[in-house]
């Protein structure tokens, strides 16, 4: 049986911009459209040209290969021809390959939003079309408000729908604006438009996620005959966001309620990359990843219960949907106190540790474990700090340097010119190769002038840590009053793209940053070994 094509179109770098605290910039722009091309997207819109000055320049800049390329803006204006207004003018010259305009498809919008009458709408869809089709370009519509325009007055929504068909666009999309219809809904509505004359094979799905239901709106569009979904990268845009191409992909792809019906323009080995190519967006919003995100988050994957863990051992499809590495992502079974000894095993194998089960120093380590997690310690979040406890006990780790001691300083004062500030600083005393060395540094607190001081001169291992990035810093008190117990969790990264975390814990918040930082640091000297087979002095 024949598999019908769904196409896929990412509209991050327009409507994902939308997004409360993303602003991106002309470079910004181009490396997104880079990853969505590699990915293999249909289509990428770019976003709107003419309007602002990134988006004009973006426009000049040679943008993807693959794809094709759609500028967006509004069609023309009540009042005025096609060829006098300035707006349509813009996306006629753009250096785009498509232009995907946008129409209010209800007539309340229609009346309060554009001031102008239903016909005037129909009349500005009708000549938008014929003015980019006659400039050589690709045309599609979305349909504003499209199902909260069906449900008030379906007439006139689905005349919308109908003028930009019947005037020769490639794809009416219909949108879910402002993202509360169900997808009960979307199926029965998205049924009727191909029933009212405009086939499926023209219809797209442009779903927003305020019920939290955006995907499943877009599936319930592709199951009632829909054949395009826009989306954007780890679900961003406005409000609540937008339809998220990183689930839906691997859904249309992995699931047989789909991929034995569908196909689309993404390769298997592209799928793969999909971890990646969401973690690297992230990175570019200066965020971190969602670690419970559909098929790409570091918890998608992973299993705490004991029980759980004993199946996946013997056969991994006992608590997977899918398999990890087909979206690029990797197993990982969870240590903590509710663990046993199969968690342990799985993990550690997957570290590069073997240990028998029937060896001491495994009951050991996970006596160590419980003890810990029972003073605080979160070892299920902190994988990096679990890896290197688990080798000092089945192993060794390496004692690049030793620290015999440090000391933060917070000091309130006027500055010379009279203004009150607050001043941190760290002495730190570090012995390596027998030779003792002192830093001092200030910084934006204690933690950060200790952190500072502590990586300001460590001799040979200087140049290793050049590109150790901390990517976050959480506390949590786990006890009322002054004296409460606190625990600190640290993220960290490097240019290899690799994330760790590490943990401490104690009745001290400097005391707990700094059992985590040098966890961090240490770490990252370990693999730094792996990688590139140094020798550990």
């Amino acid at each position: 049986m024949s598999r019908e094509r769904i196409y896929l179109f990412d509209t991050t770098l327009r409507d994902g911009q939308q997004t409360p605290g993303v602003d991106f910039s002309v470079e910004d722009k181009i490396v997104i459209a880079r990853l969505l091309d590699d990915l293999g997207l249909d289509y990428v819109e770019g976003g709107y040209p003419g309007a602002n000055p990134t988006d004009t320049a973006f426009f000049s800049r040679k943008r993807t290969t693959n794809a094709t390329f759609v500028a967006f803006g509004m069609t023309k204006r009540a009042g005025i021809s096609a060829s006098n207004d300035p707006g349509l003018a813009a996306l006629l010259q753009s250096q785009s390959d498509a232009i995907c305009f946008v129409a209010k498809s209800w007539d309340y919008q229609v009346r309060v939003a554009l001031g102008t009458t239903n016909e005037e709408n129909l009349e500005g869809i009708r000549a938008s079309v014929a003015a980019a089709l006659a400039a050589g370009k690709e045309v599609m519509l979305d349909c504003e408000h499209f199902f909260d325009g069906y449900k008030a007055n379906p007439d006139y929504a689905l005349a919308c729908a109908r003028t930009a068909y019947q005037a020769g666009c490639r794809w009416v999309v219909l949108c879910d604006t402002n993202g509360g219809t169900q997808p009960g809904e979307v199926r029965d509505i998205v049924s009727a438009v191909i029933t009212a004359g405009i086939p499926g094979s023209h219809l797209g799905i442009h779903a927003h996620d305020d019920t939290g239901q955006a995907v499943a709106n877009s599936l319930a569009a592709i199951d009632a005959g829909a054949r395009q979904i826009q989306g954007t990268l780890n679900g961003i845009g406005e409000r609540c966001g937008n339809a998220n191409l990183i689930t839906i992909i691997p859904t249309l792809m992995l699931k047989p309620a789909y991929a034995d019906r569908f196909t689309t323009g993404i390769t298997r080995e592209r799928l793969a990359s999909l971890t990646r190519v969401a973690h690297a967006f992230d990175e570019l919003l200066n965020r971190a990843p969602n670690p419970q995100a559909p098929y790409v988050g570091s918890s998608a994957f992973a299993t705490k219960a004991g029980i759980h863990a004993s199946a996946i051992l013997k056969d991994p499809q006992t608590y997977e949907h899918v398999e990890p590495e087909a979206v690029g992502n990797t197993r990982r079974v969870m240590v903590s106190d509710q663990g046993g000894k199969s968690n342990f095993i799985v993990e550690l194998k997957r570290r590069g540790i073997a240990v028998e089960k029937t060896d001491p120093r495994l009951d050991r380590l996970i006596a160590i474990v419980k003890e810990r997690e029972a003073m605080g310690y979160a070892y299920e979040g902190a994988d990096a700090s679990f890896e290197l406890l688990a080798r000092r006990i089945l192993g060794s780790v390496p004692e690049f340097f030793k620290v015999d001691g440090f000391r933060c300083m917070v000091e309130r004062r006027f500055d010379a010119r009279g203004n009150l500030k607050t001043v941190s600083e760290a002495v730190v005393r570090i012995t390596i190769d027998g030779e003792q060395r002192l830093s001092v540094a200030e910084g934006h607190g204690p933690v950060n002038a200790l952190d500072i001081a502590l990586r300001k001169d460590l001799g040979k291992y200087q140049a290793e840590l050049a590109d150790l990035a901390l990517a976050d810093y959480k506390v949590r008190i786990l006890n009322g009053g002054t004296e409460a117990v606190t625990r600190v969790l640290i993220e960290s990264n490097d240019s290899t793209g690799e994330r760790w975390w590490t943990v401490g814990v104690s009745d001290n918040i400097i005391d707990a940053s700094f059992q985590a930082l040098m966890d961090s640091i240490v770490y990252k000297l370990v693999k730094n070994r792996e990688r590139k087979g140094l020798a550990a002095e």
